[in-house]
């Protein structure tokens, strides 16, 4: 935008000055999330109280009696109560912070030692002709161990790994953070044999466990194509100019740290690394196990990599006070994040502490039954999607819902199995939207992008997916899909 003003007296002359136009940024996510605690908390002077009596469920797990609902006294957050909110989330969401800070701390250890930059060195030598393949390669890796075992969460480990390996061959930390979010967010989705989303909601809805796998097949393949398409033309975009790039000074110091330098000279590993990369790769061994047969989560996890980066330090070659001020340095590195997670879980504990969150997930369930049955279908899914914001948690938003969508969908004309691929489609891919998912915002901190720069780059796709999920919907209603 141009604007004019007078010269000086002499010449008389208007001279053009311009007038920089200002961009809209969203504010910062502690400033978000501070007001989201404040509508919820206004919400429940306004919003009845109201609370369904809770029940055994799947695999000893609390749900609900989806006939129970009933209206009780108004319990409105005081001053107090909301307060309180923020200290409460980051005790509630206690075993995520932790663990982001171990994997901050770990992958700090691993990085001092030197195993991390040789071994991206050497991938990015190997790759450097090629390197673009290397996005739907391990993109699809992620997707297809997700649709198996579940466990998003893994992308909090495969960040630090990618990281480097993206900014070397000319890429930014987005691209790292997209491969490993994206990919596990597509696999947790389509759910075809995973026990947390998938598996409960059919335990509850009384659906034979597991079926409709082949459709969930088909939803699996068609979101990773969708998902490799989009990241790679974005990686193009920056490694032909790594200006675009939506985290271009962000990356700046991260640039520098992973540098190669002088082409010609490869590094490479003395015994002591090579003695220690072989315990780092035990230890990930001893995890997956771990995951897949022992039911490992995050507290488990964290346990493992606390000795994993003492263990590897050690046999690489640091001395105790380097061991211990790497931890330390990688605390710091995930610090914010880490509060964020806590932060986030504050509207969910405002809306318990008032009673509505059973309240709001009964209204909803109200509005779905006066819809025809595709467009219950649909509703279902922006019932759930919406939900999602408010019950961060697969699980336990299957245990909360399902009671009450699968009868409902008997009454308006819609199969239990196309009900549950509305909740895992309005579950899923917003888990890696909502700022209220603490896992994802540990994921961003561990790859240093702030949410509003993730938001700018993944809601093209988000809406994408949300298009892809109601076609999908409707295509299961109308042809009756039962698996």
């Amino acid at each position: 935008m141009i604007e004019w003003r007078e010269g000086n007296l002499d010449s008389q002359k208007k001279v053009p000055v311009e007038k920089k136009k200002r961009k809209f940024q969203l504010p910062h996510i502690y400033v978000i999330l501070f007001t989201l605690s404040a509508i919820a908390a206004i919400a429940t002077y306004l919003v009845p109280a109201g609370q369904y009596e809770r029940i055994p469920g799947p695999n000893g797990r609390e749900t609900i009696d989806p006939t129970s609902f009933e209206l009780v006294e108004k319990t409105p957050v005081s001053i107090t109560d909301f307060m309180l909110a923020f200290p409460k989330g980051l005790l509630s969401a206690g075993e995520i912070v932790f663990f982001t800070f171990v994997i901050g701390g770990m992958f700090m250890v691993l990085r001092k030692t030197g195993i991390i930059e040789i071994s991206v060195d050497k991938l990015s030598r190997r790759f450097s002709k090629r390197s673009i393949f290397i996005i739907p390669v391990l993109l699809s890796i992620f997707a297809l161990v997700s649709a198996l075992i579940g466990v998003p969460e893994l992308s909090l480990v495969y960040i630090p790994v990618i990281l480097p390996l993206m900014i070397m061959l000319g890429y930014d930390s987005m691209v790292a953070a997209a491969i490993a979010l994206i990919g596990t967010g597509v696999g947790y989705t389509a759910g075809v044999l995973t026990p947390a989303n998938t598996g409960i909601a059919q335990q509850v809805s009384d659906v034979e466990l597991f079926s409709g796998a082949g459709y969930r097949v088909v939803i699996l393949i068609i979101s990773v194509i969708v998902a490799v398409i989009y990241t790679m033309r974005y990686a193009k975009k920056v490694k032909n100019d790594p200006t675009l790039s939506i985290v271009y000074e962000d990356d700046l110091e991260k640039r520098k740290l992973y540098e190669r330098g002088d082409i010609s000279e490869e590094r490479s590993m003395n015994t002591r690394q090579k003695l220690a990369s072989v315990v780092a790769l035990a230890f990930f061994g001893i995890l997956i196990y771990g995951v897949l047969n022992l039911g490992w989560f995050m507290v488990e996890m964290s346990g493992l990599f606390i000795f994993m980066g003492i263990a590897v330090g050690l046999i690489a070659g640091l001395s105790t006070l380097q061991v211990s001020e790497a931890f330390n340095e990688g605390f710091r590195d995930v610090l914010v994040g880490a509060m964020i997670v806590g932060v986030a879980r504050s509207v969910s504990v405002v809306l318990e502490n008032g009673n509505i969150m059973d309240t709001i997930v009964h209204s909803l369930g109200l509005l779905v039954g006066e819809f025809p049955p595709v467009l219950g279908a649909v509703g279902m899914y922006l019932v759930q999607l919406l939900l999602n914001f408010i019950i961060p948690s697969g699980s336990g938003q299957a245990l909360v819902t399902m009671p009450i969508m699968a009868p409902l969908s008997d009454i308006i004309g819609v199969t239990r199995q196309t009900a549950i691929l509305a909740f895992q489609l309005g579950d899923g891919f917003s888990h890696i939207l909502y700022p209220t998912s603490g896992y994802f915002m540990a994921a961003l901190a561990l790859a240093g992008v702030t949410w509003q720069k993730w938001v700018r780059f993944f809601l093209p796709l988000f809406l994408i997916f949300a298009g892809l999920s109601i076609t999908y919907l409707v295509i299961a209603q109308l042809t009756q899909w039962t698996g």
